[in-house]
């Protein structure tokens, strides 16, 4: 005789009755203190900044090898490798004297036309460079971003670090095309240290910026050559902006917004440093605070723009 096995119904759950008390929930205030009582804080939560600016000092290692190691794999598929990092440069020179001083001439009455083009172009691809790689420091690096945690300021200034090593590489070929044209090594040329760290700072300050709109909008680094390429051509590159501007009747505020361009000015002031027939008229009025102010406000206006989204890098 078979005998069925039945297994008991579970038990059911029943509402309280009504009026009885239900257990208080714990007030969000209290779980906020208790949170802070055994030193528990928001994952991923946005550090006050003096915390983030001594948390990105103590990181400082890791930038300078982060920068040096992007250096290093930037052309190491290249057979020519790192002369790349000069060559570079130096073909873009050649391309644009061909191009803008022998069939356009803008050579005639810029004495020693070629290290004024060859420094323009340096300075200029070094700005350029820099913004570039920031529009995709955080949105190229999500895998970094999301697998540790770090002050996410440290992607951009890497990236503009990595420029900056770049150029200084490419200096040693900027002075022997200095010296080939008969240009003299003088005392001014000391002056091209302060205002490669103002604009080095100003770079890091606009790299911060891109990199805050390219994490949220990817479409920034695809927009961004075209808006560089117009910033180059008005920052008198390939041409003397006072030799252009000399014969056009253009509305002042133009006229100061084309002196006040911060690319034109670190260029300028690098020409004046470099290349002895540049004189100092050649130099916007108050260049040297001109260019400190530009770096202060994009250093600092760009480093706190990046800080404020910091807890939102690498969601969504």
């Amino acid at each position: 005789m078979s005998q069925a096995l039945h297994t008991p119904p579970p038990a059911a759950t029943t509402a309280p009755p009504a009026g009885a008390a239900r257990e208080p929930r714990t007030p969000p205030d209290d779980l906020a203190a208790l949170a802070a009582r055994h030193g528990l804080t928001v994952s991923g939560a946005r550090p006050a900044l003096p915390a983030y600016v001594r948390g990105l000092w103590a990181r400082r290692h890791f930038i300078t090898a982060f920068a040096t190691a992007k250096l290093t794999a930037q052309y190491s598929q290249a057979r020519l490798g790192q002369v790349w990092q000069v060559a570079t440069p130096l073909l873009n020179a050649a391309v644009y004297y061909f191009i803008f001083g022998v069939l356009m001439g803008t050579k005639h009455g810029v004495p020693d036309y070629v290290p004024f083009l060859v420094t323009g172009v340096f300075v200029w691809t070094f700005t350029q460079s820099s913004i570039m790689a920031g529009t995709r420091a955080i949105s190229g690096s999500l895998g970094l971003v999301r697998a540790l945690h770090f002050p996410r300021a440290a992607l951009p200034v890497s990236y503009a670090l990595q420029q900056l090593q770049q150029l200084l590489f490419s200096m040693a070929a900027l002075v022997v095309i200095l010296l080939c044209f008969g240009v003299p090594v003088s005392a001014s040329w000391l002056l091209a240290v302060p205002a490669l760290v103002l604009q080095s700072t100003f770079n890091a300050g606009v790299a911060l910026i891109v990199a805050r709109l390219g994490a949220r909008t990817p479409d920034i680094a695809q927009l961004m050559p075209f808006v560089l390429r117009t910033w180059m051509y008005g920052s008198g590159v390939m041409w003397s902006l006072d030799h252009v501007l000399s014969d056009r009747d253009l509305p002042h505020p133009v006229l100061i917004a084309l002196e006040c361009n911060p690319a034109a000015v670190y260029i300028d002031l690098m020409r004046f440093a470099l290349i002895d027939s540049f004189p100092a008229s050649g130099l916007p009025p108050h260049a040297w605070a001109v260019a400190a102010g530009w770096a202060l406000l994009a250093g600092v206006g760009g480093f706190i723009y990046f800080w404020k989204a910091e807890e939102t890098y690498g969601r969504g």
